[in-house]
């Protein structure tokens, strides 16, 4: 077995597969539930436990001396930014006759332009009361800085237009002294002379009557100016719903929780780099996915689906093992339970016809400490598999001439022990591991040829391309893989079509020797979870 990929694959692979990045984050669906139902329970929370200050809120109508239709909303926002000054709230607090400070006054209200000339101020207090007199004392203190800047404006106006006009007037009295002296000579020179001051004279009267009629226009705006800006909505308290709190609050918190956890889920997939399609675990671990079932309890309309795919799974290893003239073990990565029950199963199918022994070689002997019932295949520990061979005046089976059948000493159960029963002559189907910490000098005495049963998702590509290579190194083929706990919307193919990958499996197998004849290995077949094809 090789797990080198081809130029040809390796330049065909995508820089970054979206797809399983998606199924990686669906089957962390627990994570980002998990944070989005946080979100939204901390939400919930907060509105109860810290609920918002009674707060008031009032409308005051600002008129403007350079309103414009196209006004996009400066002058607005300058009056709510002139709101936040000390100056107002320092009035304010003097209306109140309150000894707090401007500076922690000004963190308990804001300002907001609704419209060109509609500003909504905003308090909170300690109470609705307190709230409401603030409100209004706050209003009150910025229509009196506003009329008071438009008045003074105003008037800075008008004073500086009736100066220019006194200026004027003191030249056109000049101007007519100048006329009624008349000129001392005759002839076309004073005529042009008196012509001119008399032009003068026209212009300046002109320009006095301007001056004067802005200086008036002026002194007329400002009475408009400050009865338009006024309050028009009286300061009243905001009524406060907890549950339309909680409920805004919660939706809030369960988004941000949903997109935090969405996040991590992506970026944890990304970096441990665990494959979940069926062909990225084809091709890490060089061999084709030859069956599909789920890791846990399922739906109950889905049970019998999962039964007949089990009863299919058991057939097609027991003819496999049949025809195999090399002992056949079953070796697990991320699912030893599941990797029992086939093994049980499969001895279970198999004893119908000969005497099976399986032999637990998981870490802790987790099949032969368990509980035995009645019927069970009897099950060794994997100390005693090993020193089975040798009690028997046999030594270890050499690669080339493999045993289909090895004698074991019958033994009494320990106590404590009751998993240990008295092994019988016959086939053994061992079970094993290979995750981290494996032994792998050991595989080969749980058989030759190997079934690997791996849950989708639990190793990383680094690890199943290390199984690959062990395996390869202790001369095991591999017979396919069984898929426990597949993503149910994969379609992608775990068939592997190229010859390396599966020729290893006709070089190590000889075949089997059925009454002095030899018989060619039968392999196992694709089974499905009855929903969708193994590919």
């Amino acid at each position: 077995m090789t797990t080198d990929r081809t130029p040809e694959s390796s330049a065909a692979a995508p820089l970054f597969d979206l797809q399983a990045l998606v199924v990686a984050v669906r089957r962390r669906r627990r994570l980002w539930c998990a944070t989005a139902l946080l979100g939204l329970l901390a939400g919930a929370a907060l509105a109860v436990l810290m609920p918002p200050p009674p707060t008031a809120v009032t409308t005051v109508l600002v008129a403007h001396e350079g309103d414009q239709p196209s006004d996009p909303g400066t002058l607005i926002r300058t009056d709510a930014a002139l709101l936040q000054t000390t100056r107002i709230a320092d009035r304010a607090l003097r209306d109140l006759g309150s000894p707090e400070s401007p500076k922690d006054f000004m963190r308990d209200y804001r300002g907001t332009g609704l419209t060109n000339n509609l500003l909504r101020i905003e308090v909170t207090g300690d109470s609705e009361a307190e709230a409401v007199a603030r409100a209004e004392a706050l209003a009150d203190a910025f229509v009196a800085d506003h009329v008071r800047r438009i008045r003074e404006a105003a008037g800075a106006e008008a004073k500086a237009l009736l100066g220019r006009r006194d200026e004027l007037r003191d030249e056109l009295a000049r101007v007519n002294e100048e006329i009624g002296d008349g000129p001392s000579a005759d002839g076309p020179e004073a005529s042009a002379n008196l012509e001119s001051l008399f032009a003068r004279r026209a212009e300046l009267t002109s320009r006095i009557t301007d001056f004067a009629q802005r200086a008036e226009e002026a002194s007329l705006g400002t009475p408009r100016l400050v009865a338009g800006t006024q309050v028009v909505d009286a300061a009243r308290a905001v009524d406060h719903s907890l549950p339309r709190t909680a409920a805004t609050n919660a939706g809030i918190g369960f988004a941000l929780g949903l997109a935090l956890g969405l996040a991590l889920a992506a970026v944890g997939a990304v970096v441990a780099d665990r494959p979940v399609l069926r062909r990225e675990i084809a091709a890490n671990l060089g061999a084709s996915v030859l069956a599909e079932l789920p890791r846990r309890t399922v739906r109950p309309w889905r049970r019998r689906r999962v039964r007949a795919a089990r009863t299919r799974l058991t057939a097609s290893l027991a003819r496999t093992v049949r025809g195999s003239a090399e002992p056949v073990s079953l070796l697990e990565l991320g699912c030893a339970r599941a990797a029992s029950t086939i093994a049980l199963d499969l001895a279970g199918a198999l004893a119908a016809t000969e005497p099976v022994a399986v032999v637990d070689g998981l870490p802790g002997a987790q099949l032969a400490r368990r509980r035995t019932k009645p019927g069970d295949p009897a099950v060794i520990g994997g100390a005693d598999a090993l020193a089975g061979p040798a009690r028997d005046r046999r030594t270890t089976p050499d690669p080339e001439t493999p045993e289909t059948r090895v004698d074991t000493p019958r033994r009494r159960p320990e106590p404590g022990n009751p998993g240990v029963v008295e092994s019988p002559s016959g086939r053994r189907i061992g079970v094993g591991s290979v995750a981290p910490g494996t032994a792998w000098t050991d595989l080969r005495y749980l058989g030759t040829r190997t079934v690997l049963v791996v849950r989708a998702g639990h190793g990383s590509a680094a690890w199943l391309h290390t199984v690959a290579r062990q395996l390869a190194d202790q001369r095991i083929a591999v017979i396919g893989v069984v898929l426990i706990d597949p993503d149910p919307r994969d379609r992608t193919d775990g068939t592997l079509w190229e010859g390396p990958h599966t020729a290893p499996r006709d070089r190590n197998e000889r075949p089997a020797r059925i009454n002095g004849t030899e018989r060619t290995p039968v392999r196992a077949a694709r089974v499905t979870d009855g929903e969708q094809e193994a590919r």
